[in-house]
């Protein structure tokens, strides 16, 4: 079971799994076509059915791979703050500097169809 270090950072477990056998791993499928449909539904997504076989396969594949991942003995590995470049701890890409709001007339003045000081947009969820 994954445990909090002293810095709060959740790490696995420490031992690493064994790696699974190509007949475990096809018995072990993440998701069913039932699922997939679940979730396409929900995103609003129409999937042919070959979308939803390739789906049920690609997203398994993830899946299966992040519980590989998961078993990784990450004991005494510290967590990266930063991945751009050597720096300390408090490094940030730009100098963080105090500005003046854009204000509500200039950040309309680019938008395609403003109405009543806000952004109009077009309805994207109809069911």
């Amino acid at each position: 079971m994954p445990t909090r270090d002293s810095a709060g950072y959740l790490r696995p477990r420490a031992a690493a799994k064994p790696p699974k056998t190509e007949s475990q791993r096809e018995n072990d499928l993440k998701l069913t076509e039932t699922e997939v449909r679940y979730v396409a539904n929900l995103a609003n997504l129409n999937l042919t059915e070959d979308e939803i076989a390739r789906m049920v396969q690609d997203l398994g594949s993830i899946l299966e791979h992040m519980d590989r991942l998961a078993g990784i003995d990450t004991e005494g590995v510290e967590p990266m703050s930063q991945v751009l470049y050597e720096a300390d701890e408090t490094a940030t890409l730009r100098p963080d500097v105090e500005r003046a709001p854009l204000g509500n007339r200039l950040a309309l003045e680019n938008a395609p169809a403003p109405g009543n000081g806000y952004f109009k947009v077009p309805k994207v969820i109809d069911r």
